[in-house]
């Protein structure tokens, strides 16, 4: 099989094209920016493209396959190449369906929670010596790739978003995976740039749900009275098993879970963690594992890569990164971390630099979501904003929005690199929350200043 790429560079797609090199498909791509880790890992397998840019010329009758990826535009010269010869266009998510479509397919989804759900999923079949196959969001520790697709593994575990698949398919991805077994973890409004109200959001799960009637089975969390309606309203055929969190203890600032086979200390922390977890039991039962299997695995279970991530330690202070950005991930973090540490300074730093985050429409959702830091910081770009084609925004105006009386809002990153440098607390806890870096930040080198590394 002969696939070509275009805009190769994106995280899943690389990872993508690498599963499929390594499947003994012969690859080619294309992209205008390729940054790191994607352009070291498709040059150490030997796909990277020889040159930035489209071509044309690229695309022959010769190609099995396109496969279009959501930075390129309608307009982009290699799909009207590719649509002109008439070969077959997918998407990421059309094509993993192609590669899978003889296999058992299990569906994590949620606006909150699908990656660390999946990802626990995944770490506790490969410490079972599970043979199975993947495709998850962020990068997983004991994971070379975030794509695996091979012919023998019974199933894959896909982690389902509801963003677009394509900029020729406005679906969202998780429509298009044809799911036996589904586990949904929430519903809160996001990708506010795409579905313009609350009401159209939830209208791709209940879609969603109706692609999953028929035998299928949903695992759902019962703590959400969104996500609890709109599984009550799906199809009578859809087996429902709603879930809670695991129950669990906090002993010497560890979460501890509580199980008929003793306490089982984990790494990970926070009320939703408890959720993720017991979600992500359930799918393993399904598949084979015993719980007392399963809670030997999960002690070890350290996160997704950005997800809780530890920076630095040292001298009573402690620095995190979490990907937090959406109002619902950005609560359930700050009110984790405040209940593991609730003997220090918790402050928090988070940078609005999605188009939802940035739109002013969009910004009162986050109203009340610091609330439990006792120190609160939150980052914009004003060229971002500009760049996004969004109205202006100023610091005043987010306050007033988040509803922190002693909120600062910072839009020069100097300035806040500054003030993060000479935090005066001597024991306190500096929890990060981003989905980009603060416009070029070295978070790494930053937080080892923090702790005094």
């Amino acid at each position: 099989m002969d696939i070509h790429f275009i805009a190769i560079g994106g995280a899943v797609m690389h990872n993508l094209a690498i599963a499929l090199h390594k499947k003994g498909y012969r690859i080619s791509g294309s992209d205008d920016e390729i940054f790191e880790p994607s352009c070291s890992r498709l040059d150490a397998h030997g796909i990277l493209p020889e040159k930035q840019g489209w071509d044309p010329d690229r695309i022959h009758a010769g190609l099995d396959a396109v496969i279009l990826g959501m930075h390129a535009r309608k307009t982009n010269p290699e799909l009207k190449r590719a649509q002109e010869l008439g070969i077959r266009i997918y998407s990421f998510p059309e094509y993993l369906y192609e590669q899978s479509k003889n296999k058992k397919r299990v569906v994590i989804g949620g606006s909150h929670g699908k990656t660390t759900i999946t990802a626990m999923v995944m770490h506790v079949l490969r410490d079972q010596n599970k043979d199975f196959d993947y495709m998850v969001g962020s990068q997983i520790e004991g994971f070379d790739t975030q794509v695996k697709l091979t012919k023998e593994a019974p199933y894959i575990i896909l982690e389902g978003d509801e963003y677009l698949s394509s900029p020729i398919d406005p679906r969202p991805k998780f429509h298009l995976y044809n799911p036996h077994m589904v586990l949904l973890s929430g519903i809160a409004w996001d990708h506010m740039n795409v579905f313009r109200s609350f009401e159209s959001y939830k209208k791709q799960f209940r879609n969603f749900l109706k692609i999953a009637t028929g035998g299928g089975k949903v695992f759902y969390y019962d703590g959400d009275p969104v996500l609890g309606d709109v599984v009550d309203k799906s199809h009578w055929s859809l087996m429902k098993i709603p879930y809670n969190e695991h129950p669990h203890s906090i002993e010497s600032g560890r979460f501890v879970l509580k199980t008929k086979y003793g306490s089982v200390p984990i790494t990970v922390i926070g009320r939703h963690n408890m959720q993720n977890i017991q979600g992500a039991l359930l799918i393993c039962r399904d598949l084979g594992i015993n719980d007392q299997h399963f809670y030997d695995s999960i002690q070890t279970f350290k996160g997704a890569a950005r997800r809780q991530q530890l920076l630095a330690n040292g001298n009573n202070r402690a620095v995190y990164l979490d990907f937090a950005h959406a109002p619902s991930k950005v609560k359930a973090t700050v009110n984790a971390f405040k209940e593991t540490y609730r003997d220090q300074k918790l402050v928090t730093c988070l940078e609005l630099h999605t188009d939802s985050s940035l739109n002013m429409e969009y910004i009162p959702q986050y109203k009340g979501t610091l609330d439990e830091a006792d120190q609160a910081m939150v980052y914009y770009n004003p060229a971002i904003v500009k760049r996004k084609r969004l109205p202006p925004l100023s610091p005043d105006e987010i306050k007033e929005q988040f509803g922190k009386e002693d909120l600062v809002v910072y839009n020069d990153s100097s300035q806040l690199e500054n003030d993060l440098r000479s935090l005066d607390d001597n024991a306190c806890v500096l929890l990060i929350m981003t989905s980009g870096n603060f416009s070029g930040i070295d978070l790494n080198n930053l937080a080892q200043e923090v702790v005094g590394g």
